[in-house]
């Protein structure tokens, strides 16, 4: 499994966007297709359904070598054994912790894990990023970068807040939000090195297909 600072092309198996699909067929297309990692966000779903696919989930990405992200609930990424959990800014900061370690010591370990559990943080700005860093979390997301229908209340953060992340942020960061194959040469351009897309691959006839047309793209700019 390739560390954080290596993966490139973060995908998702969205509840919004199954289009009639098994869970864990898609994470299986997305794998072959050449993400790294693969993020399970189901905003509508109750935790028991979260969790019963996240394990299903895990089977598949595991067998690939690729990192499961489980998006709010970062006791069932522990209880499952997944790699990583995401928040949002309210989903840390709002909750009552300042620091990730306060949040790993919380959750403790799944039985049988024996790697502390990676977090990451969504921000939306540079003061955000900077409190965000601050956490010390395993990576951070910067935007949504684009207008997205995903999170169609979002303000676009544009392509200025990935370059001051280019310039300013050490830690890994994937640009989120709006990224299509029309515009990804621009948030290369404009410093980032690793993208997440949601919607223009699930919304793809050709999962895997579409996969490998965005790594194409993305690898053709080495990491620094």
């Amino acid at each position: 499994m390739k560390s954080l600072a290596e993966c490139r092309l973060y995908g998702f198996v969205d509840s919004a966007y199954l289009h009639g699909r098994e869970p864990a067929v898609l994470a299986r297309l997305l794998c072959e297709g050449g993400v790294d990692i693969i993020q399970l966000r189901a905003k509508d779903w109750s935790r028991e359904q979260v969790r019963r696919v996240a394990g299903d989930l895990l089977r598949v990405t595991r067998n690939h070598g690729v990192r499961l992200v489980i998006n709010d609930h970062h006791s069932i990424a522990s209880e499952v054994g997944a790699e990583v959990c995401h928040l949002g800014q309210e989903d840390f900061f709002d909750a009552g912790y300042s620091d990730i370690s306060d949040l790993r010591e919380a959750v403790g370990f799944a039985a049988g894990q024996n790697h502390p559990l990676e977090i990451g943080l969504s921000t939306h700005s540079p003061d955000q990023a900077a409190r965000a860093l601050r956490a010390g979390p395993d990576y951070i997301a910067i935007g949504p970068v684009f207008a997205t229908g995903t999170k169609p209340t979002a303000r676009p953060v544009t392509l200025d807040y990935v370059k001051w992340a280019a310039g300013k942020v050490s830690i890994p960061w994937f640009a989120i939000g709006g990224i299509n194959l029309s515009n990804l040469g621009d948030v290369l351009e404009a410093g980032a090195r690793r993208v997440c897309v949601v919607s223009a691959i699930l919304n793809a006839t050709d999962v895997s297909g579409e996969c490998r047309r965005y790594r194409d793209v993305v690898c053709g700019y080495p990491l620094a």
